[in-house]
């Protein structure tokens, strides 16, 4: 009586699990932007990855528009705080390097970073932060900043779903990119001595 009673429990618990996993199958959603990641290894072993969440265009307006110039409005996320663009959708894209860096000549030390970025009409901000964890970029604190660097970026072919990559590969350096809708964010990074 006691094995039968044990064996029932087991069977519906059993049961229940299969239920459960299987509901929550059919509840998860493709997203809209998908995830992303790429990387390169410069010198001998400097590894450069970007992990990012890519949206479309989708025959919107981007920039000055869906990704406005300057800091987005604050809202209820930020606590009302204006924000950087996150450089991407979803959580915050970020950029893991495993040696130190130059990035357009400056030192970023190896590490995790997110990616944060003030578009502008002619001349952008590229932020590399500390904090590499969370949603978009609702919580960006500039005294986490790592970096800032000032880039113009230049027109390119359309792109509609964004994308990071790697041009110009020189064995100890490359140009890393942004590119999206006709536009496109280079900056520098090479291998520091």
């Amino acid at each position: 009586m006691k094995r039968n009673l044990v064996l029932g429990l087991v069977l519906v618990v059993a049961v229940g699990l299969v239920v459960s996993d299987t509901a929550f199958a059919q509840e998860k959603k493709v997203r809209a932007s998908l995830k992303a990641s790429v990387s390169q290894t410069l010198g001998v072993d400097t590894v450069i990855t970007i992990d990012f969440s890519r949206p479309g265009v989708k025959g919107r307006k981007i920039w000055g528009d869906l990704v406005p110039y300057g800091l987005n409005p604050g809202n209820k996320y930020s606590k009302d705080k204006p924000f950087p663009w996150r450089a991407g959708a979803n959580e915050k894209t970020t950029i893991t390097i495993s040696n130190d860096v130059l990035i357009d000549g400056k030192m970023l030390t190896a590490g995790k970073y997110s990616i944060h970025m003030i578009p502008s009409e002619k001349d952008w901000t590229v932020m590399f932060n500390k904090n590499s964890e969370g949603w978009g970029s609702y919580d960006y604190d500039e005294a986490e900043d790592a970096l800032r660097l000032t880039v113009t970026p230049v027109e390119a072919p359309f792109e509609e779903w964004m994308r990071f990559g790697f041009d110009d590969l020189a064995g100890t350096s490359a140009v890393a990119f942004l590119q999206w809708e006709k536009l496109k964010v280079p900056f520098t990074i090479e291998v520091a001595e």
